[in-house]
């Protein structure tokens, strides 16, 4: 499995409640859709943490890393390169 896909069945069973792979793009924002307010950032965060085995720093919490399936595999990609 892709890391897009993971991080999307994720964010669809926790967020969404579903498993309908069509109901959420890649590139979807996921606040403007509202799937993910500030408590579920810290549900993402937690899980990207333990998932990947990568540390989200205070000032990484913005849209520019977490706002889509994109973003988030792009953040999680540049994490572990460092």
């Amino acid at each position: 499995m892709t890391l897009r896909a993971e991080l999307r069945q994720f964010i669809l069973e926790n967020f969404l409640l579903t498993r309908d792979d069509s109901s959420l793009g890649d590139a979807d924002s996921l606040t403007a859709r509202g799937i993910l307010d500030s408590t579920g950032a810290l549900e993402l965060v937690m899980h990207l943490e333990e998932r990947y085995g990568i540390t989200v720093q205070d000032e990484e919490l913005h849209p520019d890393n977490l706002d889509s399936i994109d973003r988030i595999a792009a953040f999680i990609e540049r994490k572990r390169a460092a």
